[in-house]
């Protein structure tokens, strides 16, 4: 800040918001209340001198032979939230004169007021109309002198309208001016004054400018920047206080505290003496937070099965702090992505008379869990004429002992495919403040060879087979970046159509790498993930690297390195989705875990697996979506994928004893259709080959 700002001073205490009724006048508009009502009483006694040879003077002064009071307009905020609860502080006062007539002698002092009223509206709408000539208009301070500053003067005489030299006025239209002079907001004062000259009556405005701005103090505006303070009153240091700039910097206030969604308003504004502006902020801070469970089918409260503090910690409203609806907001969403709540919802109710806030989250809870079966499809497997579907069978419990932990026992079992799966999930470890999740894991899978080794020329299959188990811990590492750590053990080996192990294909490649009938390995494992928006159509990185540790001489020893990207476009109505993705594995792994190209989700036209398989690869897409009917939408698109020469580098080179190509592309077009499964994809593509081939998938594409 530059020297000449160094009065300026930012100052914060605590506050109560007061009780919602209308405050006593600020002193400083006290004082010009009372130096309104003396120069009144010298414009009646100056207009009682004119001379009687005039009728128009006579007139005026019948007029003006009034009592004169001063109106004070107190402007009012409101801080209105959800709960509708409606406060009001008085802010700035502005005066502005208003003359009414004295009851006429020999009035009945026992009429009722309302009728004294009307025949005071009467009179005063009669005589407002009575004019009188108006020889010179002049602007002079509260002591009839000349303003020491000529441009408040010209403020003064720019905000008159009727009161013009040689014009014939009325009372109100000189009191209409009173107003604009005041509502110039360079003044805290105006009093009209006639003087009688031997050139006619001249019409003087005592006017009273405000201080000059010299420094500020703002109490109770704890989250409110002090440099947008600063900037906000920069410009007015040194120069007279203008109360309509002012109120144009107090909305500003306001609108800071809206624009984010927060409950904090200026409540109060006093010009203190030395040109010393005082604000009042009242800013609403969280009393109390508590859980209301709703009945389902009636909505009425009831007892819950969530422990109330595994709702509570997910919140970042917390107590103590200015309430904030954006923040609120997303509390909300968060407390739905725990899976267990059917619908939330914050009520803030003011905490008594405290200034403060209660929350009140009502929840409804989703059933717990259940048995579930169903159906799809394995991209893995595509020829055959049943091979591909897959039944499951599921057990479901999303809110063990209450805490949101959720345990998950499957089996999906197909022609080929067979999974047999148990997930347990803590999504927030007791005590952790970084919400570290913990995932234990044990799997026993079978699926078919083809990706790599593809179909056995002799017709006979074989399948891989892998027992699971695992520990991973998860959080979130940034906004929008999340990491995930762990430890797996994996047993992994082939086995023939009759379910015998086989350690060798039918072109005696090796299926494992230890040459034993099992690979063992322990897996240090660690995941980086970005998204975006988290639709489909957004950005989204994946970094995955996985490091064999060779606990005991015959495990594997190796590292393996993937990564996934994509973008989104919009194109008009159309939208345009590029995705990127490669991976490089060194040291000695089994043949089975080679990338395998080519297929559904990597480069359609070609069946699974049949570009390539190697130590590394790169697959690039891009495809243009654009909407068709309802649900439907249609897509084009265009595939490349490489395993970069890598295929005889894996143990037995079995692409080579394929003959796969190594490196491929395909193109085509499809649709795709939401439905209560996810996205239903069927495309049709062809490849560098000349061949074409049907691609139908469930959910979007890798």
């Amino acid at each position: 800040m530059s020297h000449e700002n160094d009065d300026v001073r930012f100052t914060s205490s605590s506050f109560k918001i007061p009780v919602f009724q209308p405050q006593p006048p600020l002193p400083f508009f006290s004082r010009a209340l009372m130096k309104t009502r003396n120069s009144l009483s010298q414009l009646i006694d100056s207009l009682k001198t004119r001379s009687t040879h005039s009728t128009r003077s006579e007139s005026l002064t019948r007029t003006l032979h009034s009592a004169a009071e001063l109106v004070l307009r107190n402007t009012y905020s409101s801080l209105t939230g959800p709960t509708e609860v409606i406060a009001n502080f008085p802010l700035l006062c502005s005066a502005s004169l208003s003359l009414s007539q004295s009851p006429a002698e020999g009035t009945a002092q026992s009429e009722p007021p309302s009728q004294q009223q009307k025949g005071q509206s009467h009179t005063m709408t009669r005589s407002d109309e009575e004019r009188v000539l108006i020889s010179e208009v002049l602007v002079r301070n509260k002591d009839g002198e000349e303003l020491e500053r000529k441009d408040l003067e010209i403020e003064a005489l720019t905000a008159l309208k009727a009161c013009r030299a040689n014009s014939a006025l009325t009372v109100r239209e000189v009191q209409e001016d009173v107003h604009r002079i005041i509502d110039s907001g360079y003044f805290c004062s105006c009093m009209p004054v006639a003087v009688d000259t031997r050139d006619g009556i001249r019409l003087i405005f005592q006017v009273e400018p405000n201080q000059e701005f010299h420094g500020l103090v703002c109490e109770g505006a704890n989250v409110l920047p002090s440099k947008f303070l600063e900037d906000s009153f920069r410009d007015g240091y040194g120069k007279v206080v203008n109360i309509r700039r002012l109120d144009e910097v107090i909305n500003s206030i306001n609108g800071w505290y809206m624009e984010r969604g927060l409950f904090g308003l200026v409540s109060g504004v006093e010009i203190l003496s030395g040109g010393i502006i005082r604000l009042q902020v009242a800013e609403a801070e969280v009393n109390n937070i508590s859980i209301r469970f709703l009945d389902r089918k009636t909505g009425e409260p009831t007892k819950g099965k969530t422990k109330s503090e595994t709702i509570l910690r997910q919140l970042t409203t917390k107590k103590g702090q200015v309430y904030s609806m954006l923040q609120g907001k997303r509390d909300v969403e968060t407390v739905l992505t725990m899976g267990i709540m059917e619908d939330v919802s914050i009520i803030p109710q003011p905490a008594g008379d405290t200034g403060k806030v209660d929350l009140i989250m009502n929840v409804v809870e989703r059933p717990s869990g259940g048995f579930s079966a169903g159906g799809g499809i394995s991209s893995g497997i595509t020829s055959g004429p049943l091979s591909g579907l897959i039944g499951s069978f599921a057990y479901s419990h999303r809110n063990v002992f209450g805490r949101n932990q959720k345990l998950n026992i499957s089996l999906e079992r197909g022609q080929i495919d067979s999974i047999f799966r148990v997930n347990y999930t803590d999504p927030w470890i007791e005590g952790d403040d970084k919400r570290t999740s913990r995932t234990i894991m044990i799997q026993n899978s079978r699926t078919p060879g083809t990706l790599v080794h593809g179909n056995q020329p002799d017709n006979s299959s074989l399948t891989i087979g892998r027992v699971t188990a695992g520990l991973e811990f998860s959080r979130p590492i940034r906004p929008k970046w999340s990491g995930t750590a762990g430890l797996i053990f994996q047993h992994a080996g082939a086995r023939d159509e009759k379910g015998n192990p086989i350690i060798k294909d039918f072109y005696s490649s090796p299926l494992t790498a230890s040459g034993k009938p099992h690979d063992d390995m322990l897996i240090a494992k660690f995941e980086s993930v970005y998204t975006g928006s988290g639709d489909h159509g957004s950005s989204m990185f994946v970094f995955n690297m996985e490091q064999g540790l060779p606990v005991m001489p015959e495990w594997l020893f190796f590292n393996r390195v993937n990564a996934r990207a994509r973008k989104g476009v919009e194109i008009g109505p159309a939208r345009l989705l590029l995705s990127l993705s490669g991976g490089h594995v060194v040291g000695n792994f089994s043949p089975h875990e080679a990338f395998a190209i080519g297929g559904t989700n990597s480069v359609r036209g070609y069946e699974e697996g049949a570009v390539g398989s190697g130590r590394s690869y790169v697959v690039g897409s891009g495809e243009v979506s654009f909407p068709m009917l309802g649900p439907v939408e249609g897509v084009i698109f265009s595939d490349y994928g490489t395993d970069l020469g890598s295929g005889p580098s894996v143990p037995g080179d079995p692409a080579g004893a394929r003959l796969k190509p190594g490196s491929g592309y395909g193109y085509g077009f499809g649709i795709r259709v939401d439905s209560p499964l996810g996205p239903l994809r069927l495309e049709y593509a062809f490849n560098d080959r000349q061949a074409k081939r049907f691609h139908f998938g469930v959910g979007h594409r890798n």
